[in-house]
């Protein structure tokens, strides 16, 4: 028997940095799109120059969230395409004895998974870039790996499981030292602290609607007119987006994501301040209660809606399961039928017990004071009754 029937009688969201709810004013601006908005973006008609209309004006948005021009916005499905079109756009471009790229060891499954796959393809060398204890790029190791044959260095600015900044300024000097590539996947960073491109000095910049509060199943690769130049389509059709990115656009999603990022740019600010307040009150609440509770990661450098907590001597898949209907997750990463420890915390030096003793807790917009109490109340009895069973069981 679940006994969070008697704690929790609401259901309780902290799970942003997986994807975020729908803003209700994202929809009200998709909504003339996908009900009005017949014809192809692509036609010369006054239905296909509508369609372009509202994707130019949703294409400034974007712009201006990451500090970027409007004409090197590139739309996508997702993180996970602008990601792979940045590294394979960049290493199927690439001439001469640049064949190098460097990821960080924290980085998303599709920045790791591409690099890999280019590698075993025999069309890049891959290198990963050690992490501190704290989570972020360790910048000497960095120096030691960069040479003039690195075509390309992948860094995200946030960590999804844990946070933690990354130095991506530091990083963009010592890569563009080199003559290389930086690209950056900003995916959790954007809207929740600020993010300029040119002030960081990313050569291309990834990021997702569904992060921001928009629609799933939409993202953006932003570069410079010149980092553009240096990469090749990984899908191939009509020529759409520069000859970048080919097929029909999706033109409500990207006016959705148009519409997330004008909010996510005027309410980020105070958004991060109500924000962090009650995530050091969900902390504190729950290290009031129980024992044995750590977090990881630098608790300096981390988003402001971020904490990543290890619960000592407690199975942290149980702890979710027992919190619903609190919605958390873990750093575990399932994976045809087996459940893995996360990648990120053992990169940090975390043991396996460790990694899976972890739950993150994620919160956002639309995250009240008595969401925090009730998670608060669901993570204290879940991990004492886990804790409990444990004890029986052995």
């Amino acid at each position: 028997m679940n006994t969070q029937d008697e704690v929790v009688v609401k259901e309780v969201y902290l799970d942003y940095n997986g994807s975020a709810p729908l803003d209700p004013r994202v929809a009200d601006a998709m909504t003339p799109v996908l009900l009005e908005g017949v014809g192809n973006a692509s036609s010369s008609h006054r239905f296909g120059r509508y369609q372009t209309a509202v994707v130019d004006r949703a294409r400034e948005q974007v712009a201006a969230l990451v500090g970027g021009r409007a004409a090197d916005v590139v739309f996508t499905a997702g993180a996970t395409e602008a990601n792979n079109l940045a590294l394979r756009g960049a290493v199927e471009a690439a001439h001469g004895d640049r064949r190098r790229i460097l990821v960080s060891a924290v980085e998303h499954a599709s920045v790791h998974k591409v690099s890999r796959s280019l590698s075993e393809q025999g069309l890049a060398k891959l290198d990963v870039i050690p992490v501190s204890s704290g989570g972020f790029v360790d910048l000497e190791e960095m120096e030691e790996l960069i040479d003039d044959d690195v075509l390309l260095v992948s860094v995200m600015a946030a960590n999804s499981e844990t946070g933690v900044l990354n130095p991506v300024d530091e990083i963009a000097e010592r890569v563009h030292a080199a003559g290389a590539l930086f690209h950056c996947d900003a995916t959790q960073m954007v809207g929740r602290l600020p993010f300029d491109l040119q002030r960081v000095g990313a050569d291309l910049v990834s990021i997702s609607s569904h992060k921001i509060c928009g629609p799933g199943g939409v993202g953006a690769l932003i570069g410079t007119r010149q980092s553009l130049r240096l990469i090749q389509p990984i899908i191939h059709g009509g020529g759409q987006e520069r000859g970048l990115r080919s097929g029909s656009l999706n033109v409500a999603g990207i006016v959705g994501l148009g519409a997330a990022a004008d909010t996510a740019a005027d309410e980020r600010a105070a958004e991060a301040s109500r924000v962090v307040k009650l995530r050091d009150r969900l902390v504190a609440d729950i290290k009031a209660k129980i024992p044995d509770v750590h977090e990881n990661g630098d608790t300096i450098r981390r988003l402001p809606n971020t904490a990543s907590i290890r619960f000592e001597g407690t199975d942290a898949e149980a702890v979710v399961t027992q919190m619903d209907p609190v919605a958390v997750s873990t750093g575990s990463a399932c994976s045809s039928g087996s459940i893995d420890p996360s990648a990120v915390l053992l990169a940090m030096g975390l043991s396996r017990d460790a990694a899976f003793e972890t739950v993150r807790f994620s919160l956002g917009r639309f995250t009240t004071g008595s969401d925090i109490e009730a998670a608060a109340a669901s993570a204290v009895t879940a991990v004492q009754y886990v804790r409990s069973m444990t004890r029986e069981t052995f």
